[in-house]
């Protein structure tokens, strides 16, 4: 006979939600910052990578594929504990928001840099007959067409994002992962609040999915 109680103690669950939801500021602002700042350096380094110069290539092909091959937890590590050796002391959420940045641009370069490739050279070449700059043809012409591509990848690297600072816990930031382990201690019940805070995380990625659902609806519409 299965004890359902021992598996998910509803009382106690609805008891540690509000604690639970006490990280969920720092759990939205450590997603959003990290894909916002990953976002902008993975443009970059996108365009980098894109680039003639071949050195430069080189060091952002490097950067992509350290990052692509490292453990978040890992860097992680190595920026709150590593760093102090060299004589540089991160607090928790800038060491994490600098390692989610870090991790995140890898990724996200190379989403740009295959939807930069995938708007058609047709585009390139009229623009070009036609007198515009080049830094004009990147902002009116290639990049809101290229935006449109890189929409669900992007939005995968964001919930994925999500869930993944769970890890920074490790590194003693309340967010609300760290708060459910608190509460499971104290409460010696940690299937419940782990299933618990593994419906928070679902719902916060349901609705960044919805949101991505209208907006990719919305590009079609006045793209």
């Amino acid at each position: 006979m299965i004890k359902w109680e021992a598996i998910f103690n509803l009382p106690l669950a609805l008891e540690a939600l509000p604690v639970i939801l006490e990280g969920l500021p720092y759990t939205l602002a450590l997603s959003l910052v990290g894909f916002g700042l990953g976002t902008v350096a993975g443009f970059f380094v996108a365009l980098m990578k894109m680039s003639h110069l071949l050195p430069l290539r080189w060091v952002m092909t490097f950067h992509i594929s350290l990052m692509r091959g490292t453990p978040l937890m890992v860097l992680l590590f190595l920026i709150y504990f590593g760093l102090p050796f060299v004589g540089l002391q991160l607090d928790a959420i800038t060491a994490s928001i600098v390692g989610f940045t870090m991790m995140s641009s890898a990724y996200i370069a190379e989403i740009i840099r295959s939807s930069l490739s995938a708007v058609d050279k047709g585009q390139w070449e009229a623009a070009r007959a036609l007198g515009i700059k080049t830094s004009t043809i990147y902002r009116k012409i290639i990049i809101p067409q290229a935006f449109r591509v890189a929409v669900p990848p992007l939005s995968n690297v964001l919930l994925d994002m999500v869930k993944s600072t769970s890890l920074t816990a490790m590194i003693t930031v309340p967010e609300i992962f760290n708060k459910a382990k608190i509460v499971g201690g104290a409460k010696s019940d940690y299937m419940t609040v782990y299933i618990l805070v593994a419906l928070v995380y679902w719902v916060i990625c349901s609705l960044y999915a919805i949101a991505q659902d209208r907006l990719e609806k919305c590009l079609a519409t006045y793209g």
